[in-house]
């Protein structure tokens, strides 16, 4: 079973789900690219990747590149971590970031101190609801790399 099928990385911590409609996000980010999935016909942004614009209603699509900054749009610390693999690494956060391309497009992911830092890596007393963040890439198994965040002034 190729590690994109798995559910897991071997220290228990969850993997993305890849979906044909999504498949390219996750390619770009292997490249270390953040793009996101705009309508061809209307010029809109959507998030998460679909088949068909929610606006306009046309099929065809194309994928543009973002600068990777954004602000922090909510976070939360999980408590207690539901999983072993995360409440090895608790306190950590799980933050919902909104681009500054379009406010309205919002990831999520986890702040860190560095693109391969651990999850708790970061004092989370230093989060702050419209702190500005970048995206930087962590690979998390063969084939699978995320995006991450890293604030804006350390």
């Amino acid at each position: 079973m190729s590690s994109i099928m798995k559910a897991t990385t071997d220290n228990g911590l969850l993997l993305p789900v890849r979906d044909q409609d999504g498949a390219p996000f996750w390619e770009f980010a292997a490249r270390g690219e953040l793009r996101v999935q705009a309508c061809a016909a209307c010029g809109r942004l959507r998030f998460p990747p679909r088949p068909c614009c929610p606006h306009c209603r046309s099929f065809a699509s194309q994928w543009r590149a973002m600068s990777g900054r954004g602000r922090i749009w909510s976070y939360v610390l999980p408590h207690p971590p539901l999983l072993p693999g995360y409440a090895a690494q608790a306190p950590y956060n799980a933050v919902v970031v909104e681009l500054v391309e379009d406010p309205g497009i919002r990831l999520v992911g986890n702040v860190v101190t560095a693109p391969d830092a651990a999850l708790n890596s970061l004092d989370p007393s230093r989060l702050r609801i419209g702190a500005a963040v970048r995206a930087c890439f962590h690979t998390m198994a063969e084939g699978v790399t995320v995006p991450r965040w890293m604030l804006e002034r350390p």
